[in-house]
């Protein structure tokens, strides 16, 4: 008898009892602010936001899986990934989704940001393991993709975008790490954001952002979003991209600085970009809908912090991870990648 699988699967079945799955249940003090008239295009204000599970640590990294589709999202602190689907609700898909042993020397030891590439193949932010990750399900094994920039391990690969040739976007802040920069493990005197070209090249395209978290592309792929989860420094970046994947410039493209100062519960993080180029961007009090010129259209409001969000079904859904929340809120806009 294999008594480790014995007890994988019986932490799995009390892992889910423990866990509430819901179907009609709404957020009680959700709310949708208007600032601009220009949200009435995007979003109803009084779109009522559905729970569709909760009783998580912290759920992050959701992704819409377009082929098959199911929506996955990461349990970091948990070292888990969860599929979800109308059909079949919540299941466990890999755990241990990232370092596959106790490791009391790291605090995000799971998979973070997911995403899946142009053959459908879902990559990994794998923080625990310091590297970008990709599935294998034939095997259903990780392979490595890239683990260290100039022989130094990564600090804990957050979050990820890839862009239609095949280049993946990725931000590395240290928050895998305990005691996060003081830690005696870190390697890399800095929180990078990188590229790995579809050729294996790796390009550090930035060292200059203090924590840089969540990060996204625009529809024409020529600016590159990405937040900096700092609360002295609480601003989304975007940088112009050459053909190459280098960066040309760099400016704040929206700062929240202001709502730190006052309390807002959150810090900028994960994105999702209409194929308008609007962006919902997770951060304090919410998700704030900002368009491509960085005015800020509208608020959503869950009370509890927005860690990533992302567009699945027919586009036309913003899905959540919020805190111990999995939520979706119906939209009028449609996500960049679905077929109107």
């Amino acid at each position: 008898m294999n008594y480790r699988s014995v007890f994988v699967f019986f932490l799995t079945i009390l892992s889910l009892l423990f866990l509430k799955c819901t179907s009609n249940e709404i957020v009680e003090n959700g709310k949708i602010y208007k600032i601009s008239e220009a949200l009435d295009a995007l979003i109803e204000v009084d779109q009522p936001i559905e729970i569709l599970a909760n009783g998580f640590e912290w759920s992050e990294g959701v992704v819409w899986d377009k082929e098959n589709k199911y929506l996955f999202f990461s349990d970091v602190p948990q070292n888990t990934i969860y599929r979800w689907d109308e059909k079949s609700g919540l299941q466990i898909y890999l755990r241990p989704s990232g370092y596959g042993a106790e490791n009391p020397n790291g605090v995000e030891l799971g998979a973070n940001g997911l995403y899946f590439d142009n053959e459908n193949r879902l990559i990994i932010c794998d923080s625990g393991l310091r590297r970008i990750s990709r599935l294998n399900t034939k095997r259903f094994y990780k392979e490595n993709l890239v683990s260290e920039y100039h022989g130094s391990k990564f600090n804990s690969p957050n979050d990820l975008v890839i862009n239609s040739r095949g280049d993946i976007f990725f931000t590395d802040p240290p928050y895998g790490l305990e005691k996060l920069n003081q830690s005696p493990r870190k390697e890399l005197n800095f929180n990078g954001v990188y590229c790995l070209r579809a050729d294996s090249t790796l390009l550090l395209l930035s060292d200059q952002l203090s924590y840089p978290n969540g990060i996204a592309l625009s529809p024409d792929e020529k600016t590159l979003y990405v937040s900096n989860s700092d609360p002295e420094n609480a601003v989304w970046m975007a940088y112009s991209l050459n053909e190459d994947c280098t960066i040309d410039s760099s400016r704040i493209f929206f700062d929240g600085r202001q709502w730190v100062s006052e309390g807002k519960e959150g810090l900028p993080d994960g994105m999702a970009v209409d194929k308008f180029g609007n962006i919902f961007a997770t951060g304090p009090g919410g998700v704030s809908i900002i368009n491509s010129y960085g005015e800020l259209l509208g608020i959503i409001e869950i009370g509890h912090p927005v860690a990533n969000c992302t567009f699945g079904d027919d586009g036309r859904t913003l899905y959540l991870a919020a805190d111990m929340l999995l939520c979706r809120i119906q939209l009028k806009t449609i996500g960049l990648g679905f077929v109107q």
